[in-house]
């Protein structure tokens, strides 16, 4: 069992998973709620790594990232260091990679509130901030949790987009889907099924929390006679 991959991939998946709320539930909200004729278009770009080869999608945001893009050197003449083969680029590629698994969820649960509780909130006089703090959030924390363990399921076994952008950097960038892959490829099979069966106990237990949580919280909204 490679402790220190497990290690760097739980911090990978943690970060990502922060990252992303921040990120994805305010577009989530703006996807839901604002009207606009080529929304459609930013909702293209956002499910593009749902279909998109990883191979591909991981040259691109090498190419992007690289030390001849405008991005690769401002961040370079900013941290003194470029951004591929290292952990803040495994972090960025990530967060792009898994964002349609935060975005989707949480939209398709801002996209099933009513209205009305909306309108009647603004009503009384509270802000849109407000209405979202109080109204919005709270109806939609089974799409906001399920956002974030698909997240977390999703960064925990990403291999092509973290292969081609973080290399296989032990301690650095070599993740627990990396070293299967080297373990396999030394025909170590025995270290490869340690490690795999863990994530696939893992795996199977967020998901089961998950589906648990949310047929809990569908019966508890249940109308009583």
């Amino acid at each position: 069992m490679d402790w220190q991959a497990l290690i760097l991939t739980l911090k990978l998946d943690a970060i990502v998973c922060a990252v992303l709320v921040l990120i994805g539930v305010p577009l989530a909200f703006w996807l839901s709620f604002w009207r606009w004729r080529y929304k459609f278009l930013v909702e293209a770009v956002v499910a593009l790594p749902l279909v998109l080869p990883p191979t591909v999608l991981g040259f691109y945001l090498l190419i992007a990232m690289g030390p001849h893009s405008p991005f690769g050197r401002l961040y370079a003449s900013i941290w003194g260091h470029g951004l591929p083969f290292s952990f803040e680029g495994l972090v960025i590629a990530s967060a792009i990679y898994s964002l349609p698994f935060m975005v989707q969820p949480v939209s398709a649960a801002f996209g099933a509130i009513d209205p009305k509780l909306s309108s009647a909130s603004a009503v009384l006089g509270a802000s849109r901030l407000r209405t979202f703090v109080k109204v919005v959030l709270p109806l939609s924390v089974s799409g906001l949790l399920t956002g974030v363990v698909l997240t977390f399921a999703h960064t925990l076994g990403e291999f092509g987009v973290v292969l081609m952008v973080g290399g296989n950097i032990p301690g650095v960038t070599r993740t627990v889907s990396i070293s299967i892959y080297d373990n396999v490829q030394a025909l170590d099979f025995a270290s490869a099924g340690q490690t795999s069966v863990v994530l696939l106990a893992a795996s199977f237990l967020i998901l089961s929390c998950v589906y648990g949580l949310n047929r809990k919280q569908s019966v508890f909204w249940l109308p009583r006679n």
